[in-house]
């Protein structure tokens, strides 16, 4: 099975906002970078998409590790927090719905197809891909504001 390496990130001009987000993908020795912008959204929105969009990508099942720095994202899988979520008809342990509901059923779709592997990742920090995957994901939002 081929093994992709997935570096992501999400950026928001305010909390609501313009935002913007970035995916590198590794492959052998090719890399391929992606981003996409939203005129009004979260950064958890936008860092859920970067995922998304990232495995969307792939044609085949693959394993994937994504890295990223967001903690919502990371620890939804490495906590179990989707599996509980799905099992309680995707309310929270307070019985209040999960946000961004429809992201993280789309996700979690994906994820089935690969052997997905998250890892969380320090932001802002001395990670040279992440550090770029930050870059697309401010860059995408200048382009629409």
């Amino acid at each position: 099975m081929k093994n992709v390496i997935i570096y992501t990130d999400g950026a928001c001009s305010g909390n609501p906002g313009p935002g913007g987000w970035g995916a590198i993908l590794i492959y052998e020795e090719n890399k391929k970078e992606i981003s996409g912008a939203s005129k009004n959204t979260t950064n958890n929105i936008m860092e859920m998409t970067a995922v998304i969009e990232a495995l969307k990508i792939l044609k085949f099942k693959c394993d994937v590790t994504i890295y990223s720095d967001s903690a919502y994202v990371v620890n939804a899988f490495n906590q179990g927090w989707i599996y509980n979520w799905q099992k309680n008809n995707w309310k929270t342990s307070n019985k209040e719905s999960v946000k961004n509901r429809e992201l993280w059923e789309e996700l979690y779709d994906l994820t089935k197809i690969h052997n997905v592997e998250f890892i969380k990742v320090k932001g802002h920090s001395d990670n040279e891909y992440n550090n770029r995957c930050d870059y697309l994901a401010t860059s995408a939002i200048k382009t629409i504001q």
